[in-house]
């Protein structure tokens, strides 16, 4: 989650230092005055040498937050887009995006960031070594209670099992576990609901949050355990938590970064 992505060319290099050949990127902007009108994702990618699939979540019909005002280069916005995007240093095969179910509250309700728009989900097909693996990047709804949650959730694995039966699959993003419920993610139904359709939560370790403090969302005192990733059809080595910082300590992103290592194919019970 790389917040709007304010500093591309910093984030590729952080995320390069990890060696990951396949990125899951929330909250991109592309054509936003706050992110100098660039297409964030794309210069992401070209830094990493790494092919990619953009989806538009939001059309932003406002200049951001009163944060992100202060970075704004223009008075309008070129495109307004806000999406995710999935990159992989290898072709991206039959790539989708998928419309997740929910109310669309930033519309009407969306303060200082009024929204077109909802939820939603990009993958692709990603050939490894052994095999194709289905990767997706989500990014499920903050203002809802862990019912709608899960029921994006439930959604997105449903599509998936029709259009790509009995291939691996990776689910990884800002799942916005604990919002709205108290702020603790173990209060979240969806993760068992995953566990059920045979999918094993990986979220670094357990007591390490994943947000911080940054240059547009500056509150000291928020942490929560956002990040994850959910896997089924693979075998984890680890998972583990890097923090979205650059060289000198300057913030990349309100989110720390989330980083899976996949070891190979797993048997489907």
């Amino acid at each position: 989650n790389l917040e709007r992505c304010l500093f591309p060319a910093a984030s590729a290099a952080k995320i390069a230092g990890t060696g990951a050949q396949v990125v899951l990127l929330s909250e991109m902007d592309n054509g936003m005055a706050r992110t100098a009108q660039a297409h964030t994702t794309a210069e992401v990618a070209a830094a990493l040498s790494m092919a990619f699939a953009y989806g538009v979540e939001f059309i932003e019909l406002g200049l951001g937050s009163e944060t992100e005002l202060e970075f704004c280069t223009d008075t309008h916005n070129r495109a307004g887009f806000h999406g995710n995007a999935v990159l992989a240093a290898m072709p991206l095969v039959r790539p989708f995006l998928l419309r997740l179910p929910g109310q669309r509250f930033w519309f009407l309700s969306g303060g200082d960031q009024p929204r077109l728009g909802e939820r939603m989900a990009i993958g692709a097909l990603v050939a490894t070594e052994a095999g194709p693996v289905v990767m997706v990047s989500t990014h499920l709804e903050s203002n809802a209670d862990a019912a709608q949650r899960e029921a994006q959730l439930r959604f997105l694995i449903d599509a998936l099992e029709t259009a790509f039966p009995n291939l691996p699959l990776l689910i990884g993003g800002d799942l916005n576990t604990g919002n709205h419920i108290g702020g603790d993610w173990r209060d979240e139904t969806l993760f068992d609901h995953a566990t059920g359709r045979g999918f094993t939560i990986h979220g670094g370790p357990e007591t390490t949050m994943t947000t911080r403090p940054s240059l547009i969302t500056r509150w000291p005192d928020r942490a929560m355990k956002l990040d994850w990733f959910l896997t089924r059809g693979l075998q984890a080595a680890q998972c583990h938590i890097v923090a979205s910082t650059d060289a000198v300590g300057r913030p990349l992103s309100d989110h720390d970064m989330i980083v899976l290592e996949i070891a190979g194919f797993a048997p489907r019970a």
